[in-house]
This record gives structure tokens, sequence and C-alpha cells, in this order.
């Protein structure tokens, strides 16, 4: 079924109303023809009740996919709801590092039911997998992969994979290690299927084989997908012996999970949960938005500050204050613009600290040349709108140039800034994404608001 031509509620109701006349043949048929990822969805439109029926009527492969695409409530209510035969039945048909990722998810209680359905090898495994660090690559990997000798011959191989490959999670990359299980080599299907069945791996396999450490970090292992193109990436240990590979799917996983993060913490949450937006509840989002907000609010309290210090010069000239905001926003949003693009590239390893130098002096020609150009057109605003068409007679043409001038000014501030902080930020270990949108908006208005007050006092001698 092409999941396109119908929406997953219209799919859902079909098989509701199945579920009703209790046609549960008929349910089996259309659940074959559904991709596994859109069941999932599929599940999500109907009751836990209603959900266990359905989840035992697809076939066991198509189950335990299903399984792994469903969110971790979701799998708990599950597991709670299964007998220890299903259990056992979906656990063995996952990968290692899809039961560790569940595993992680779960409550004491339900990990202990998990681990009592597995076999002492698995469960060793998946405790050596848990002894990874979180963001660690040795957290993502799995120990399922197709390993090969570099005397063995082409024959030998493809009898290898036809004998072990059913277990793995890919077999089209195969990794060539010695009698230690040291990483030597890696050749694909592709290249055992171009040569002669008793060509030597040894003399075609490639040497130059890149890999990561199973405690390097997790997102820095992602990247390396983009950068080669790889389906699979494997990992060694202190010792260089090959212990697992990442797949490309999971590797899109933490991509997607890191960009979720540095989303956020650009926009002042702090991530408290991975569950889906509308299963989240009021508290738990009022936390996690609660605490920035805090501290917003309490930093801005220094913009009111420097509106006192100035207070005198305000009362002297009362239109300099409409134009506060108007020149606080242009600020903010100057630095942001600059913060994003610098988060950007930092996480794309595009630039890094030793780059700070080419960074600031481009942004401060960028900002000098958006400044000039934010300038000339409120130069002719503020005379055309806000003087003749609004009638504010105490706005005068050195107040136009004050406003002009700090737009200038605070735009080349405000890039700069906006560069420099995640860098710095990057440089002393910490998340440059927390350097982003609301705090420079909060910095740049202070700066703002020194360069708009400063100017006047200058030119209007106020």
């Amino acid at each position: 079924m092409n999941i396109e031509e119908k929406t997953i509620e219209e799919i859902a109701q079909e098989i509701l109303s199945l579920y009703r006349d209790k046609k549960y043949i008929e349910i089996k048929k259309e659940f074959e023809e559904i991709n596994p990822t859109d069941v999932a969805l599929i599940f999500g439109e109907f009751s836990e009740e209603q959900r266990i029926l359905l989840f035992r009527l697809l076939p066991k492969e198509a189950a335990a996919d299903t399984f792994v695409e469903l969110d971790s409530e979701t799998q708990e209510a599950m597991i709670r709801a299964f007998s220890d035969t299903e259990l056992r039945e979906v656990i063995d048909e996952l990968y290692l590092d899809d039961t560790v990722d569940i595993i992680e998810e779960m409550p004491a209680t339900i990990v202990k039911r998990i681990l009592k359905n597995t076999d002492s090898q698995t469960r060793a495994s998946i405790n050596t997998l848990l002894k990874y660090p979180e963001d660690s690559a040795g957290s993502i990997m799995t120990p399922e992969f197709v390993d090969l000798k570099e005397n063995s011959t082409v024959e030998d191989a493809f009898k290898r994979i036809r004998r072990t490959g059913v277990d793995k999670e890919t077999i089209y990359t195969c990794y060539v290690t010695d009698s230690s299980r040291h990483l030597i080599g890696v050749t694909t299907v592709k290249e055992l299927l171009l040569h002669d069945y008793d060509d030597i791996i040894q003399d075609f396999m490639e040497t130059n084989v890149i890999y990561v450490n199973t405690h390097d970090d997790k997102e820095e292992a992602a990247r390396l997908f983009g950068k080669y193109d790889f389906l699979a990436l494997p990992v060694v240990d202190m010792e260089q012996r090959l212990v697992g590979i990442i797949t490309v799917d999971d590797a899109i996983d933490v991509l997607e999970e890191e960009n979720t993060e540095d989303i956020h913490k650009m926009n002042a949450i702090v991530r408290t949960t991975e569950k889906p937006y509308l299963k989240i509840g009021v508290f738990e989002t009022w936390k996690s938005r609660i605490p920035w907000l805090m501290f917003l609010m309490i930093s801005a309290t220094f913009t009111g500050m420097i509106i006192n210090a100035f207070e005198d010069k305000l009362s002297a000239m009362i239109i300099l204050t409409s134009f506060i905001p108007m020149l606080m926003g242009t600020g903010g949003n100057s630095g942001g613009q600059s913060s994003s693009t610098i988060i950007r590239a930092l996480s794309l390893n595009e630039v890094d600290f030793k780059d700070i130098f080419k960074i600031v002096w481009k942004e401060i020609r960028v900002g000098f040349v958006c400044g000039l150009s934010l300038a000339a057109v409120s130069f002719v605003k503020v005379l055309l709108v806000d003087k003749l068409l609004l009638g504010q007679e105490d706005i005068t043409f050195l107040v136009d140039l004050v406003i002009s001038l700090t737009l200038v000014v605070e735009t080349v501030f405000a890039k700069a800034v906006g560069c420099v902080l995640p860098i710095i930020a990057k440089k002393m270990k910490f998340d440059p994404a927390v350097m982003a949108s609301p705090l420079i908006t909060t910095i740049t208005d202070a700066i703002s608001l020194l360069i708009y007050f400063g100017l006047a006092t200058a030119i209007l001698h106020i």
C-alpha cells in the first residue's frame, strides 16, 4: 500500500472498521502491505487494548520492526501486557543496539523482565553496551556485523556471509580482522561479486579504514556518515580490536536528536524528555521552559538599569524613547543571525577557534554593509513617515542622524558579539547552541541602548 495515497488517519479508520467487525485476517493482509514505521504510526490511533491485539496479528519480523518504532511509553505498556513467550519472541527478533535503546528508556522492573527473557550471551552483550557513556560511539554501535579473515578466498567469504548474515544488521560492508580481531581492512559485497571465487581478500581489500573508538563522541561519529557516504562505520576498542559497527540508520537518529536538542537550546528550552510533543504534560513543558525564561527576565534588568541611568536625558528629549524598541529589535535580530550561522558552521566543522579573527573580520564587514542599508532606509522613513505623515515635530535632522548612526554601529557590534560567543563557548567545552538568539538578544539589547544614548549625548548635547 502506498502510504502517500491515504493518510494515517484514513488507514487507521479502515483497520478500526475491520477490527469492530472482527475481520482479523483482512487486517493481517492490510498490515503485510504497510511499512513497519507506518504501522507504528497507525498504532497511535488505537487504544492500548486494541494495540495489543493488532500487534499479535503482525508476523514476527514485522512485529519486531514495528515495536522498535513505537515511543517508549507505548513500548512499556505493551511489554507489561506481553506474556514471557511473546516478549522473548520480540526480543529475539531485535538487533542488540535496538534492545539496548529500549532498555535505556524503561523502568527497572521492565528492564529486569527483558533481561530475564534473554539468553546469557545476549545478556552479556547488552550489559557490555550499557557500560559505555551515553554520548559515546560505543553506546550506539551494534556487535552484529560480518567479519572476514584476510587469507580467506571470495568463496569462503560468501559461505560465511550466508551462514552468519541472517542475524547481522548489515551484510553489505564486511570488515577484515586478524586472529586477534584487530581491524586491518574492509571490503563490500560488490567487491566480492566482482572477483573470482579463488581470489584472496587480502589482495583487494581496502586497508585505509576510517573508524572511531568506543569512547569517541557519537555526534562526531554520525557526521562521518555524511562526509564519507558510509552505510556503516567500524568501532574499535583502545587496542584497535573491532568490537562493533554503527549503521546509517542509527547515525541519522543521532543527528536528528542532536539537531532537536540544538533547536531547543537556541530557543531557551531545557529539554528534559525524549517524548513526542503531544505526550509531554503541562508540568514537564513548564519545567523545560521556565529556567531560561527566569534567567532572561532577570538579565533584562540590565536594560532597565541603562534606561534609568539616562532617564534625565530621555526626559529632555522624549522623542528618543519611541525608537528604542526598533533599535533593540534590530540589534537582537542582527546578533541572532550571526550566532545561528556560526553555530551551524561549528556543528558541521566548517570553522574552528583558530578561524575566530577571520570570522569576526567578515562579520564586522557584513554588519557595516547591513547597518548602512538599514540606516539609509531608516533615515528616509523617519523623515517621511514619522515626521511628515505622523506629525512628530520633535524629530529633527540630528535626531534622525542619531538613529541612523546607532543602526550602523549597533549592527556591527551585534554581528561581532553574535559570532564570537558561540566560538568561545565551544572552546570552553560548552554547547555553542546555548549562546543562541535569546542570550544574544539580551546582550545586544544592552549594547544597543548604550550606543544609542552615547551617540544622543554626543550629538544632541543632552
